[in-house]
């Protein structure tokens, strides 16, 4: 009885894809290896710190004095029934549906404007682009010049016999000025217009870059079957144009709703809480409580209602997003 002895080497054929097979074991080792360290301090200065801030925020530590001894739930109830907490949730309800409309149709306009292959089209793009380059505490320093009733765009008029503008800047008006919910007025503060427009400006070139990469990826096939059907230029745009941008929407919609829920530095540099809290929002109110009152767990209260904010924007447009990438 004869034995087969196995061959040492590998058959011709089969040399490549096992070649091949190594190469991408050894690669995504590298990949592992490479981001360790990457994952190790996400760990620590992210989640770690989340879950310190949701310990703290049980605690009784309110004072200069660290105190973790577990005060359950009574930090968020005290911060829900202050005023200025109530106040900004109010702000930040009206500050984020104007944010968002504002910037999805300013950012619209914008990219339509630009997709019309007009010339000196990349000068114009630089330039609805650079309010994103420039911080956010130089552009609030910036628009408190602008919109102060004192300087800025007044001081230029009075030079051409114009009256001032009105004095709705840090103005304590509310529209409608009868309506109250809680405690507090349930309008909307005039003085809150401002913040608003230094936002948009601001965050409005973000848009026009979504949905100018979006206009530049629909098919001209498209386009050119409507023209051809009969559709004039808006029903094309309605019909057509808009709804090839939904995913686009949807993503820009996520993103500003996220960013407007963490809106200090502008804010700060600006208007600050503003008198009687009309221009204020959690986050700044967060870091007065905490680095100014030194009411650590009230202040940690207040991040973990924003994170639960943000999660609920961010968590089912992720979820949506893996499950449309596994479908393929």
């Amino acid at each position: 009885m004869s034995t087969i002895e196995p061959s040492a080497a590998v058959e011709p054929g089969l040399e490549k894809p096992v070649k091949r097979r190594r190469r991408l074991s050894r690669d995504k080792a590298w990949a592992v290896i490479t981001l360790i360290p990457t994952l190790i301090l996400l760990g620590v200065f992210v989640y770690a710190f989340i879950f310190w801030t949701g310990w703290v925020s049980l605690s009784k530590w309110n004072s200069f004095i660290v105190n973790m001894s577990y005060n359950g739930l009574a930090n968020f109830r005290a911060i829900f029934s202050s005023y200025r907490f109530q106040s900004d949730l109010r702000n930040m309800v009206y500050f984020t549906i104007g944010f968002v409309l504002l910037c999805l149709v300013v950012g619209m306009f914008l990219a339509v404007l630009l997709d019309q292959k007009i010339k000196l089209e990349g000068v114009f793009r630089s330039i609805y682009l650079y309010p994103m380059a420039v911080s956010a505490a130089a552009t609030g320093v910036v628009w408190d010049w602008l919109l102060n009733p004192q300087t800025g765009i007044n001081l230029i008029l009075q030079h051409f016999g114009i009256h001032k503008l009105p004095q709705w800047y840090l103005s304590p008006r509310f529209t409608p000025s009868g309506f109250h919910l809680f405690s507090i007025n349930g309008g909307l503060p005039v003085a809150f217009l401002a913040v608003l427009i230094a936002t948009v400006w601001e965050w409005c070139g973000f848009t026009m870059a979504l949905y100018l990469a979006g206009l530049r990826a629909i098919p001209e096939e498209i386009k050119e079957a409507a023209v051809i059907d009969g559709a004039g230029p808006w029903r094309t745009f309605f019909s057509v144009i808009l709804p090839q941008l939904r995913s686009v929407t949807v993503t820009a919609i996520i993103l500003l709703m996220a960013s407007s829920l963490k809106v200090f530095d502008l804010l700060y540099a600006m208007t600050g809480p503003g008198p009687n809290f009309i221009t204020d929002l959690p986050a700044l109110n967060m870091f007065d409580t905490t680095f100014n009152a030194d009411a650590f767990a009230q202040g940690a209260a207040i991040a973990i209602v924003l994170l639960v904010l943000v999660l609920i924007f961010v968590v089912p447009y992720l979820i949506s997003t893996l499950r449309r990438e596994a479908r393929g």
